[in-house]
């Protein structure tokens, strides 16, 4: 059995119509960094504050004026591959980072699963560095799903969504967006073929599903996904954010 996606002007338009009236600094900075690639840099670092941000933005308010913002912004950052190496109890030293700069919820499932990815990270000589290289390039849709979900099985506490956000953060895709209740009110009211509940995101195959429609949709329309993404992230936070206070 399949799925055949109709999509129409009417549909096209709409989607044209919503990215152009949400055409922000936000969404500027999106398709500078993930579409045109400026300034891409992946090294320890950077992977591992792209990790402790999905950690934290799984289930928390990640405005741009939220703790999580603040404390993701912070220069220098405080948990560097160079600070956390001489730890002899990453989850205590992340607890009181994290306490520190008030973000006390999940401060102990938190600091374990970041911990426990580290030490994945280590042990497998940071492997994950050739695995991505790739996509900092001419990515594609399959690529990116492949790497996205080697991801969520690799690494604990990353679901589909935010295996996705992991990548998308990094700037290394177009195609394979988060996909959140934000994305997923906003595919409702726009009138997606089947009503879409968020919680049954975490299923890898439903996941596909949703991402396959989005592709389509974007591809009739011109657009590339981590466009739309941003488009309708922003606008539920009244295009607050901008590239400097960015997490994303």
């Amino acid at each position: 059995m399949n799925i055949i996606w109709d999509i129409n002007d009417n549909d096209i338009n709409r989607v044209n119509d919503f990215v152009a009236q949400h055409n922000n600094a936000f969404v500027a900075y999106r398709i500078s960094k993930n579409i045109n690639r400026h300034n891409i840099r992946i090294d320890k670092n950077r992977i591992l504050k792209s990790l402790i941000m999905c950690l934290l933005t799984s289930q928390q308010r990640s405005g741009p004026n939220s703790p999580i913002g603040v404390f993701l912004r912070q220069h220098p950052f405080p948990l560097t591959e160079e600070i956390i190496s001489v730890e002899s109890n990453l989850e205590n030293f992340l607890q009181a980072t994290l306490k520190q700069n008030g973000l006390n919820r999940f401060i102990k499932k938190i600091p374990n699963y970041f911990a426990t990815n580290y030490d994945r990270l280590r042990k497998n000589n940071w492997k994950i560095l050739n695995d991505i290289e790739g996509l900092n390039g001419q990515s594609t849709k399959e690529t990116e799903r492949i790497i996205a979900d080697n991801l969520h099985d690799t690494l604990i506490g990353l679901g589909p969504k935010q295996s996705r956000n992991f990548l998308q953060a990094l700037g290394l895709t177009k195609y394979e967006i988060p996909i959140d209740s934000r994305i997923t009110d906003w595919l409702n009211d726009f009138g997606f073929p089947v009503t879409l509940k968020s919680t049954a995101l975490q299923d890898k195959g439903y996941y596909h599903f949703v991402s396959d429609g989005i592709q389509i949709l974007c591809d009739r329309a011109g657009i590339f996904p981590c466009v739309l993404d941003a488009a309708i992230f922003s606008s539920f936070d009244n295009n607050e954010w901008t590239e400097e206070n960015s997490i994303y």
